[in-house]
Order: structure tokens, then C-alpha cells, then sequence
């Protein structure tokens, strides 16, 4: 059995913790939770806190900023992979645009598990040696509740970052048009009742590539997600199909029709929320992704180039 050695941010917005049981449960795993002063020194946590022939794999599960600062460490780390949902920034007009790219091509023994088919495809194109690991959703928090829905249309979630400016124009724009309702909630049973009154939820991933989680999450609430479309591609890797189990659009026109066909066929809408919930059910839980994680760890890795003289000095000095 693989041991790995996983390493997690212990202050993250979103709870992943059902996603590292789900790896657990499939390899012999060291869980770790790493403060943002020790992602920031890996070479010191190592040193310290690893005894590295214990582990066939170590994954990284870590800020991505504190990681591009410690590259010339990183790259001695063997059998490394990473994990990482935020790599469609690399394709995406802000701060990390093409910072991803630079990156692996400084580790180019990494294996990295990305949560975007298409940005993992242009990944590979670089050569990088990615591989699709979709998003997920909490399974034991999140499920259809069977609770009247007196939302007709909603959105949660943040619209502040100027990485969403995007997502918030859209939004803007369906609201001026349809009662949206935009709304911010704590995680934890709060989100979990406020998807559950929400009959049609509203996303809006504008220009990113790939779905983001809340997609998977209203889903699995049993609302019918109306999805900016990200492409056949992108679709066809999820098994995402218009019309049958979410509904797609690529502009406020083609959602307000899509919309107005729906409010006129009930039953519809509902074969819709409830194909969704279901793939989501099967393909989508984070019992099931952290499985995929783990196959995606099956393939031998690639051997790493031979480390210089001082990168092995330095190596074994821990310094």
C-alpha cells in the first residue's frame, strides 16, 4: 500500500476535511496541518518534522503563493504531487496569470492533480505532468433536505474579490432583469438550509475554465443549477448535459428563455434538479474524489533531474 504524506493548509476558507477522508481511506496516509508559518519555511518543516523515506508519495495541499517563493527546496522534495483547485488562475487575467505554467516548469517531476479538464489539458500541452481531479462537495453536509424552496432565484457566495468582478457584472445584470437574490452565509447548516430554499440556483464562473464547487454543492441540495457554460469539453468531462441535469447559458438573454420555459414546465425543472443530484451523488462526493485522488497517484511518477552539488549538500545539511 502507498504511504503518503499529506500536507494541508490548517486555515482554508473552504472545509475540505471529508476530501482528505476520502484520500485516507484508499492509502496508508499521514495527515498534516500546516500554519502559514511553516508553509511558509518547508525546508525547516522538513528538517524538523520529515523523515522522508517513509513515504512512496508526498502531496501538497498548499498556498500557492507561500509554494512559487520556495522553489529552489520544493524541487528536492522526491515523489512530489500536488493538489491544486486554483490553477485556472494561471489562464485568467489577474495577479497569477501564467504564474502556474512558470511553476511546473520548475518542478518538472510533479505530478498535479488539477480540478479543470481543459486547464489540465493546456497544462500537459506544456508539459506539464497534470492530471484531471475534479471538484467535489462535503457529502456528509450537504444533501436535498425535501424542504419547500421559497427562493426562486439565488446566488451565494462572494462577489468582492476583484478576481469575481466577472461574476459579479453578470449577477448585476440577471438581477436587474430577474428577482436574483445575492446572499452571503456562514458554512456549516447555514449554507446547508439557504441552499435548500433556493429553486434555481445561479452561477456565474465566468472566464475560469471550470466549474467552481459551489456548482457541485447547489446540486447536491437538489436546486436546479443554471451554469455559465464552460465549454463541451469541460461539460462532457463531468457529464454535464443541458437540459437534463443543469440547465447552461452563455448570456443573461439565453438564461432568462431557458428560465421562462422552465417556470411553464414544472416537472421539468424538477427531472432536472433531480438528474443533477443525482450524478453529483454518484460521481461527485468527496468520498469518491478523494478515490480518484488516489488513482491518480498510480502511475509512476517521472524521475526527477539529478540535483547539483550544492542542492545535495544543502539537502542533507537541512539548510
Amino acid at each position: 500500500m502507498m504511504k503518503v504524506l499529506l500536507l494541508v493548509q490548517k486555515e482554508q476558507r473552504v472545509i475540505l476535511d471529508r476530501l482528505y477522508e476520502g484520500i485516507a481511506a484508499h492509502v496508508d496516509c499521514d495527515l498534516r496541518w500546516l500554519s502559514d508559518e511553516e508553509q511558509a519555511d518547508l525546508r525547516r518543516y522538513f528538517r524538523d518534522k520529515v523523515e522522508l523515506s517513509r513515504y512512496t508519495h508526498i502531496v501538497f495541499f498548499l498556498r500557492f503563493k507561500k509554494e512559487i517563493r520556495q522553489v529552489s527546496f520544493i524541487r528536492t522534495v522526491p515523489n512530489l504531487v500536488i493538489l491544486e483547485h486554483d490553477a485556472w488562475q494561471n489562464y485568467f487575467p489577474c495577479k497569477y496569470q501564467g504564474k502556474f505554467s512558470a511553476h511546473y516548469r520548475n518542478l518538472p517531476a510533479a505530478r498535479v492533480l488539477c480540478s479543470g479538464f481543459q486547464v489540465a489539458e493546456r497544462l500537459k500541452a506544456e508539459g506539464t505532468d497534470a492530471v484531471f481531479v475534479p471538484k467535489g462537495y462535503d457529502q456528509t453536509l450537504l444533501r436535498n433536505l425535501g424542504n419547500p424552496r421559497d427562493i426562486e432565484l439565488g446566488f451565494v457566495g462572494s462577489t468582492k474579490s476583484g478576481i469575481y468582478s466577472e461574476r459579479k457584472a453578470m449577477l448585476e445584470d440577471i438581477a436587474r432583469r430577474e428577482p436574483l437574490q445575492i446572499v452571503r452565509t456562514r458554512s456549516g447548516d447555514e449554507y446547508l438550509q439557504m441552499l435548500n430554499r433556493i429553486r434555481f440556483f445561479v452561477s456565474a464562473d465566468i472566464g475560469m475554465g471550470e466549474y467552481m464547487i459551489k456548482n457541485f454543492e447547489a446540486m447536491a441540495c437538489g436546486c436546479v443549477l443554471l451554469a455559465y457554460d464552460q465549454g463541451e469539453a469541460e461539460n462532457r468531462a463531468l457529464g454535464f448535459e443541458d437540459m437534463h441535469n443543469l440547465v447552461l447559458y452563455r448570456n443573461v438573454d439565453e438564461l432568462q428563455a431557458k428560465l421562462a420555459m422552465l417556470r411553464t414546465q414544472p416537472d421539468l425543472a424538477s427531472r432536472i434538479a433531480a438528474a443533477g443530484q443525482a450524478l453529483v451523488e454518484r460521481d461527485y462526493a468527496f468520498s469518491r474524489i478523494g478515490e480518484r485522488c488516489v488513482e491518480a497517484l498510480q502511475a509512476p511518477l517521472r524521475v526527477a533531474p539529478a540535483l547539483g552539488f550544492w542542492a545535495r549538500l544543502r539537502l542533507r545539511l537541512g539548510v
